[in-house]
């Protein structure tokens, strides 16, 4: 279906040969599978750190890219974990933060590149840099061409996205919830790499993230009204609540026989989907994008979820940036 998507697993898994003490007549916890990770992905440790790449971006020299998980860090939640928080969340200090960070440019061979967060508040809003900012600024979504510049957006379930035009040596990275995927923050970004430097949609790559997956993102209907008055094939990107006895997904919207019944309270909403659906719409070759089905929610040993961990989540953040040289 996408060109990225089922994941292989590439790290060890360590096998506990000792006895589990339990109470009689209660079960053993079931055991949490690791996440499957497939080529073209994969999945780097560097000092203590878990960082996911993609293979066709690594064979660009100039450019510097990854998505952080959860692994290492010098953040302690309050179950005891040591995670690489890199949001400063209510639970953390700033000094944890800043240390995790500094350890992920270090991971990724970009100590010498000056990192580019931005204030994400869920719009529409692009920024782009030519120089380091004073201070960080409100937006979603950041561009730049200029060398020294480590691009970053953070995420705890919404949809990280990495842009790269090979042939004009730009980036982009974007933060899209439901709320950018409906005022078309995929969509605007390239407009905008189009007006600054020239790119073709034909030559960028895109890489989305792991993020929540449409089997877990519930939301209210009324987001179906929302993505259906703006997009011609946003039925597709939402699923039913269901029983399993009914015939149809979503056979409520169109009112036809045997549709008369009430429409449910709640669906679920697949934004990774509907973010693909913009990069095609865009003019990108559907065999440059690679999609990850890596849920956040369900995956919380290896990613951060705030609509699973809530107020104990950390944040994740997916990079992108010019080499200084």
């Amino acid at each position: 279906m996408f060109p990225l998507c089922d994941y292989t697993e590439r790290m060890p898994t360590a096998v506990k040969t000792s006895r589990v003490r339990r109470q009689p007549g209660r079960p053993l916890p079931p055991l949490k599978r690791a996440p499957k990770i497939e080529a073209p992905s994969s999945l780097r440790t560097v000092r203590g750190l878990q960082i996911l790449e993609l293979a066709p971006l690594k064979k660009i020299p100039w450019l510097v890219h990854g998505f952080s998980t959860r692994t290492g860090g010098a953040s302690t939640l309050p179950s005891g974990e040591r995670v690489l928080n890199l949001g400063f969340t209510a639970w953390d200090t700033r000094e944890a933060v800043q240390k995790n960070r500094q350890a992920l440019q270090a991971a990724l061979g970009a100590d010498d590149l000056t990192l580019v967060p931005l204030k994400q508040f869920h719009s529409a809003v692009i920024r782009y840099f030519e120089a380091s900012p004073v201070e960080p600024c409100r937006g979603d979504a950041a561009l730049t061409n200029q060398p020294g510049l480590l691009l970053a957006v953070q995420t705890a379930d919404c949809v990280p996205i990495v842009l790269v035009d090979p042939k004009k040596r730009a980036v982009a990275a974007i933060h899209a919830g439901w709320r950018g995927t409906l005022a078309r923050i995929t969509e605007k970004t390239l407009g905008q790499m189009r007006m600054c430097f020239g790119s073709k949609p034909s030559d960028v790559i895109a890489a989305v993230g792991p993020s929540i997956g449409g089997c877990c993102y519930e939301v209210g209907i009324e987001l179906v009204t929302k993505f259906t008055s703006q997009f011609p094939d946003a039925q597709e990107w939402f699923d039913e609540l269901r029983t399993g006895d009914e015939p149809n997904p979503l056979q409520w919207l169109n009112m036809m026989p045997p549709g008369h019944q009430p429409p449910p309270r709640n669906v679920r909403l697949d934004l990774r989907k509907a973010n693909r659906a913009q990069l095609l719409s865009s003019g990108l070759a559907g065999k440059n994008i690679y999609l990850s089905d890596l849920c956040t929610s369900c995956h919380t040993d290896l990613l951060f979820s705030y609509r699973k961990e809530a107020d104990r989540s950390g944040r994740l953040m997916a990079v992108a940036g010019i080499k200084s040289s």
